[in-house]
């Protein structure tokens, strides 16, 4: 493959690759998390129990990412990436608009299943893009920037989808929310060029260990016995699955608890999540790549601190008895947590080879799926219904407590470990000898 030209590969133009990735990236959780907004008009309409929304929200959307997600990192470690985005996107986004059309539990569980396939393909080869548009010392700011995305998500499918349901139904939110990433998918087509692979990998590195995939079987175990992507993966897993819960739950449970309307739960939740997320990925890419500069130990350090003062915000918010304290402590955690982001997917890409970036990204994508949409949804749903006699309306709310709580206490025990496995040189993150 021959090089970019100079002004496609710098300057200007990598930023707007950055954008039109981020635009698929929100189009992913959009088409993912829509449903939140609209469970409890699907619960009464098909009459379903927590358990079986929490497999609609999340068990289904991920067996096929489950299966998936691996085979489409080690595509994107040797075609071309450009192409799998725009597949992808495509694909999950006709996908989620047929949820428009189910009929019952099971028409709407095979629907979420084929959103699954296509956003299998979407994350590894984006964050591999990235990886070779952006330097090292750049790279948290521009995978804050990327991970807007999954603040922006949320932000149309809470706010579009609430006002969509009440005024046309949720069948028409669903199409109306899928069918855009289509044309989506044709113009990143058509605009975004594919990057030399392993442009930023260290200059005496081997030709073959740039440009030459390995074998299956030799790649996995060379990222098993990598010491900071395992950390740095088993870590951001349990960190999402709070966050997966919030922003597959919270709407339900502010619909339940304080008896608002779809259209204002809708409302109120994209408010708060433009207005704390954007900024707070953005900023914390930057202010973790800014500490990074004495040593990347910062990287790991800034991860466990803010996920530790994530926790305390996120269980009180859960037990506050007004909607105000319930939304201001949620963004405060919903900031802290969000700003990790950037940090943690740079140093997932900075830890392996070129070839390895894609297999990289779609390991750590399926065990935070595996976490925090496959098993978090479904286990919430059944302790949500197993304590309803005994706790009423705020059985849901507890069921998220506990999880949160959970979760975060060892997602920052483990981003501590993860320093334990670095040098202090400023310049990569190499294993301590």
């Amino acid at each position: 493959m021959s090089k970019l030209p100079e002004q496609t590969s710098g300057g200007v133009y990598r930023y707007y690759v950055l954008i039109m990735l981020m635009l698929t990236f929100m189009f992913n959780i959009t088409d993912r998390l829509v449903m939140s907004i609209l469970i409890e008009d699907i619960k009464a309409e098909f009459l379903l129990s927590d358990t079986q929304i929490g497999l609609l929200a999340g068990t289904a959307f991920t067996i096929f990412y489950l299966l998936l997600g691996i085979p489409a990192g080690r595509l994107a470690d040797r075609t071309n990436r450009r192409t799998m985005v725009a597949v992808a996107v495509s694909l999950w986004s006709i996908m989620a608009a047929l949820c428009g059309a189910a009929t019952g539990f099971w028409t709407l569980f095979l629907a979420r299943l084929g959103v699954g396939v296509g956003e299998a393909g979407g994350a590894p080869p984006s964050v591999s893009i990235i990886t070779d548009y952006f330097a090292p010392h750049e790279l948290s700011r521009a995978m804050g920037i990327f991970t807007a995305g999954a603040v922006l998500g949320p932000v149309l499918g809470y706010s579009a989808g609430g006002y969509l349901a009440a005024e046309y139904g949720w069948r028409w939110a669903f199409i109306l929310l899928g069918l855009p990433g289509v044309l989506l998918g044709i113009i990143l087509y058509l605009t975004v060029k594919e990057p030399v692979r392993g442009r930023f990998f260290p200059a005496d590195a081997s030709v073959s260990g740039v440009t030459k995939q390995e074998p299956f079987r030799t790649a996995m175990l060379s990222l098993w016995r990598n010491s900071i992507l395992a950390r740095v993966i088993t870590a951001n897993a349990f960190a999402n699955v709070p966050a997966f819960a919030f922003a597959i739950w919270l709407a339900p449970i502010l619909m339940r608890k304080f008896e608002i309307t779809q259209g204002e739960a809708g409302l109120y939740l994209g408010a708060v999540l433009f207005v704390g997320g954007v900024p707070g990925m953005i900023f914390g890419g930057f202010l973790a790549d800014h500490l990074a500069k004495r040593t990347p130990k910062w990287r790991p350090w800034y991860c466990a601190l803010a996920l530790g003062l994530t926790l305390p915000f996120w269980a009180s918010c859960l037990l506050a008895d007004s909607l105000q304290w319930t939304l201001g402590l949620y963004i405060v955690g919903y900031i802290l947590l969000v700003s990790t982001q950037g940090a943690a997917y740079s140093m997932m890409q900075a830890a392996v080879k070129p070839t390895e970036r894609g297999t990289a990204s779609a390991v750590g994508s399926l065990l935070a799926n595996l976490l925090g949409y496959a098993i978090g949804p479904a286990l919430i749903g059944v302790m949500s219904d197993g304590w309803t006699d005994k706790y009423g309306a705020m059985s849901l709310s507890y069921a998220v407590m506990v999880t949160a709580v959970v979760s975060l206490t060892i997602s920052v025990s483990l981003f501590w470990w993860t320093s334990k496995a670095m040098t202090h040189q400023p310049s990569g993150l190499a294993l301590q000898q």
